[in-house]
């Protein structure tokens, strides 16, 4: 189960709104979405958990590129919505670097059921370690900017210690639980 809001600042306040990412396939819609929250280019923070699995923090201050942390990683990665945050600069990728995962794909034209023993002679090592390089490129641990949310009164060590209902936590944290709330 997921949760996603966003979290604009405003001259009274944060404001939240709930948000549906079914529409968002790259982290530019969700940058998108979040400054429509934003008219006058403030503070606005999208804040997606999957229940104790992961949260991420998504941090747009008016035209900057946005500011990303997720907690988990590797169990980011097996979620969609994980995925649009963990971009190839987020995770230390050149672009593109993940184009790899095709030499990871046995193309030699073998059916399952077959025998495997001619990949095992020639063809698995390059498989291999493709599918090495690609579980490496994904850390189990928190990626990100860990400061993403100083200013706002979270520090570093609280948010890398943050678990369970982290986007609640971060929220009280900005004392904007209240508003939270009326869209959870």
């Amino acid at each position: 189960m997921y949760f996603a809001a966003l979290l604009a600042r405003t001259e009274d306040g944060w404001e939240a709104s709930d948000t549906e990412l079914d529409d968002v396939e790259t982290l530019s819609d969700l940058a998108d979405l979040a400054r429509e929250a934003s008219p006058d280019e403030d503070t606005v923070l999208v804040l997606i958990e999957q229940e104790d699995a992961w949260f991420g923090v998504v941090r747009l201050d008016g035209e900057e590129d946005p500011r990303i942390y997720v907690s988990d990683a590797a169990a980011a990665s097996r979620s969609s919505y994980g995925e649009i945050l963990l971009t190839d600069e987020l995770l230390g990728r050149e672009p593109g670097e993940d184009g790899d995962d095709l030499d990871a794909l046995d193309l030699d034209g073998t059916e399952d059921g077959e025998s495997d023993d001619d990949e095992e002679e020639g063809g698995d090592g390059d498989g291999a370690a493709a599918a090495a390089g690609s579980g490496e490129a994904v850390p189990h641990g928190p990626v990100g900017d860990a400061e993403v949310l100083d200013d706002l009164g979270v520090s570093e060590k609280e948010l890398r210690s943050m678990s369970g209902d982290a986007v609640g936590e971060i929220a009280e944290a900005l004392g904007a639980s209240d508003v939270l709330e009326t869209v959870r």
